[in-house]
């Protein structure tokens, strides 16, 4: 048998299995995985909105006090930093589109919350309540990465992302209507164990594959 015989003879099924099992892991590699987004963002708010939560329930307006409000920036902080720092080293070998598309993705956060600050800014200067400020920054922001994430899920065809979407959303709904200090209890279990469980399925949806 010749060469060119051998090369045109059919592959091994178990070598054309780990082909495309290689293949799959090259491109599971190369993606943004949602288990270290939903997993870091989900540890964060459950710690974050609970340590709100203790602060407000002492606090006499029933919202959360000045140090907890910082370690609470500190917490969004580092948590931006990583989902940065993911994307970024997932994304270093793109080219053209797709890191455009990156690029105004993160632009669009960007754009999100210095509108959500501007906002929380102007109610502040027309005098509202503690209770009424500590609400309306908090809805914003959730309305802001929900929306965000529903984006993201519809146009990447990928429904735990947008369903996670939806539940911040309802949950930040939810919290401002219970209002303060039970809201933020609120956006600790139902936001930040919403995202687990969303870190937890997908989880389980990559093993599967």
């Amino acid at each position: 048998m010749g060469r060119d015989d051998e090369d045109d003879a059919p592959l091994d099924p178990a070598e054309g299995l780990a082909i495309v099992s290689e293949q799959r892991r090259r491109v599971l590699d190369s993606e943004v995985d949602d288990r270290v987004i939903f997993g870091t963002w989900g540890v964060l708010w459950l710690v974050g909105y609970a340590l709100q939560w203790w602060s407000a329930e002492r606090s006499p307006t029933g919202t959360s006090t000045g140090p907890a409000g910082a370690v609470f920036g500190a917490l969004m902080v580092l948590g931006l930093v990583v989902t940065l720092t993911h994307i970024a080293r997932r994304s270093s070998g793109m080219q053209g589109t797709s890191r455009d598309v990156g690029t105004r993705f993160g632009l669009t956060w960007f754009a999100g919350f210095m509108a959500q600050a501007l906002v929380v800014a102007g109610v502040v200067r027309a005098g509202a309540s503690p209770e009424v400020i500590a609400i309306v920054a908090n809805s914003l922001a959730c309305v802001v990465v929900g929306l965000l994430y529903m984006a993201c899920g519809a146009m990447w065809q990928v429904r735990s992302l947008y369903a996670l979407g939806v539940w911040v959303i309802a949950t930040a709904g939810v919290a401002s209507l219970v209002g303060t200090p039970t809201g933020y209890l609120v956006m600790s279990l139902g936001g930040g164990g919403g995202m687990l469980v969303g870190a937890a399925v997908t989880h389980l949806a990559r093993r599967r594959t």
